[in-house]
């Protein structure tokens, strides 16, 4: 039988985008009959504290849905102290290379990246002739921390720089989840063995509902992390609210912020509906007319995972964080654009935007744009075939189609 590694930061019970992405890669393979892996932290985020359940133990070890699932000990933090935020990774890195000593990996192993130091942790410790080490980059660090303000072009920078360097330079294949991202590790790396492995769901296509918003105003939501990167505080005090009402899900750094400002301006049409499980919320957003997809800076070679998510779901896009992300939302017209950072565009493209034009006829578009362009199977597949590559060091870069 084929065996795989996963090694990832993020994983159920932990809410979000990247936790989400790793479970349907695990559950992908596993029904391609590989046997699957997943060693992971004890679940942390994104409170900063070990979920009830996992709590008191240094490991955990599980089979869920035919996976084995290794859960290691971790300093969980999610404070803002920086050496805080740096011991919670060495802490992890502490215990993979512990988990390496004492446990024999299959000869294919995927590591998630970032965090940066802890895939350069496995890269160093697993290379390898014998196994084929594949990194999965699903954002570019330190490049996304320069741009969000969280480093500083100074020695320590260049150290990450060379980190980043050496975990391609080590990695058989690298994936990315975006063009850009591709790019950026074939400028480092020009040799390098590069896929695009895109954030598609994994989830059946649902029935559309008959009937949408039944208010009158033009209904929008916003669902995931209240990170300072999303500015939804920001976009509370930008938004002009005539003829629109804001619904919100998640939880994230800004909750408290966001729930105060709402306490304080309990005239303004803003309601803060707290965190869902994501079955409830796929059930949820199909009352809204738009959901707004944010960023509060544009992050190079960042790409929603939300995009595709919603796709699947039918429903229309306000995409307002530029890059590639508001290129695929105009090349597939799955919504509106916005000038990322840019509120009085933002503005002005919500009020161009009639309840009228949200239709079935629309939805079922975007729904089958979804089907053909973002197919979860299909490119799974396409991702075993380079897997199983005698040599996959050799394997031609895969292009976007």
């Amino acid at each position: 039988m084929k065996e795989i590694a996963i090694i990832t930061s993020y994983f159920p019970p932990e809410p979000g985008a990247a936790s989400n992405r790793i479970h349907h890669l695990a559950e992908g393979l596993q029904h391609l009959d590989y046997k699957v892996s997943v060693i992971t932290p004890l679940p942390n985020y994104p409170t900063g504290r070990i979920f009830e359940g996992y709590r008191s133990r240094f490991k955990q070890v599980s089979e869920e849905n035919g996976v084995t699932i290794h859960r290691l000990w971790i300093f969980a933090s999610n404070s803002k102290n920086k050496f805080f935020r740096l011991f919670a990774m060495l802490s992890y890195s502490f215990s993979l290379i512990w988990f390496f000593l004492w446990n024999k990996l299959p000869k294919t192993v995927i590591v998630q990246s970032p965090p940066l130091l802890v895939a350069f942790t496995c890269m160093l410790f697993l290379r390898s002739k014998k196994r084929k080490l594949i990194l999965n980059v699903s954002d570019l660090w330190p490049i996304a921390g320069l741009e969000l303000g969280a480093f500083k072009k100074n020695f320590s920078y260049r150290i990450l720089e060379r980190i980043e360097k050496f975990n391609y330079a080590n990695a058989d294949l690298a994936m990315g989840q975006s063009m850009e991202i591709l790019e950026h590790i074939g400028s480092i790396c020009p040799k390098k063995a590069l896929f695009l492995y895109r954030n598609f769901p994994n989830f059946n296509l649902p029935e559309l509902p008959k009937q949408h918003s039944e208010t009158r105003k033009l209904s929008i939501v916003y669902a995931g992390l209240l990170g300072i990167a999303q500015g939804i505080y920001s976009m509370c005090e930008q938004l002009n609210f005539e003829g629109i009402e804001l619904h919100i899900y998640g939880s994230g750094a800004e909750q408290s912020k966001l729930e105060a400002f709402i306490a304080d301006h309990a005239y303004l049409p803003i309601v803060y509906h707290g965190q869902v499980s994501r079955q409830e919320l796929h059930r949820v957003l199909q009352a809204y007319d738009v959901t707004v997809i944010p960023l509060l800076n544009r992050i190079y070679g960042s790409v929603p995972s939300k995009i595709f998510e919603y796709a699947r779901l039918g429903l229309p896009m306000l995409y307002f964080g530029g890059g590639e992300g508001e290129t695929l939302i105009k090349k597939h017209e799955l919504g509106w654009v916005a000038k990322a950072g840019n509120y009085a565009h933002l503005n002005t493209v919500i009020s161009t935007i009639q309840k009228e034009q949200i239709t079935g006829q629309m939805r079922t578009e975007i729904q089958e744009t979804a089907r053909i362009h973002f197919d979860f199977d299909k490119q799974l597949l396409e991702l075993e075939r380079v897997i199983l590559e005698k040599s996959i060091k050799n394997q031609e870069s895969r292009t976007e189609t």
